[in-house]
């Protein structure tokens, strides 16, 4: 579905990512471990071409785009929830999800408001409400929302349990394995091991822009070494 092959990007003069290179299959969802600043979300920007790498590669569905404008490679069906979270907070819930509309893709799932107000009952009750209203937490659900209007094949979380209340990292937890259960491909990046541990079926450890381990959780588990030498504070 994704595949990340030898990507250097750069914010100006300081280099983020230093030969980058993992992929993601159809159905699974993957974990990007690191500290803060290991370049995890650079590494989503980078898929997203709102950071365009330098050299190397990034292919979507088969596809090089590298290099692409980023709302072509929306339109290809790849969805980008931002840690910022960058809902419109002067329109409403409603009016946010109609700005994430996109046509119907083969092979994906169809995204109505019901369907998403079934999966966010807090968005349903507060369907009127402006962006600003809302909570932290209301706003994270939001934003992916928005993003699942757009019908994609392969959603991008940017610290999905970051800042929000603890029930609310439960409730991001059962959306993301709803979320494979029905079809999509996931990439989430995290530095909560255990909220990874409950959704994704392989891990992706950056450290300084460079993929360090990759591997299925169980083996993750089977090496506290790797755990305690990139993972630990």
């Amino acid at each position: 579905m994704l595949e990340i092959k030898g990507i250097n990007s750069f914010y100006g003069k300081a280099h983020v990512l230093n030969d980058l290179s993992f992929d993601v299959a159809r159905g699974q969802v993957v974990a990007l471990l690191g500290r803060n600043g290991a370049g995890k979300t650079t590494t989503m920007k980078s898929v997203m071409q709102l950071v365009v790498p330098q050299t190397g590669s990034v292919t979507f569905q088969d596809i090089d785009i590298t290099r692409m404008p980023p709302h072509k490679v929306a339109k290809m069906g790849l969805g980008y929830v931002p840690e910022e979270r960058r809902i419109f907070t002067d329109l409403t819930v409603m009016e946010n999800l109609e700005v994430g509309r996109q046509p119907e893709r083969e092979g994906t799932v169809k995204w109505s408001e019901d369907m998403l107000f079934d999966m966010f009952p807090n968005l349903a009750e507060r369907r009127t409400n402006r962006g600003k209203e809302l909570s932290g937490g209301e706003q994270q659900m939001l934003t992916i929302a928005r993003t699942l209007m757009g019908n994609p094949s392969l959603i991008l979380l940017d610290e999905p349990s970051e800042g929000i209340a603890p029930v609310i990292v439960e409730e991001m937890a059962r959306v993301i394995l709803r979320l494979k259960k029905d079809g999509l491909t996931v990439l989430l990046s995290e530095q909560n091991l255990h909220f990874a541990q409950a959704v994704a079926d392989r891990v992706v450890i950056v450290e300084s822009g460079t993929a360090k381990y990759k591997g299925t959780l169980a083996e993750l588990n089977a090496q506290p070494d790797v755990r305690d030498t990139y993972l630990s504070v």
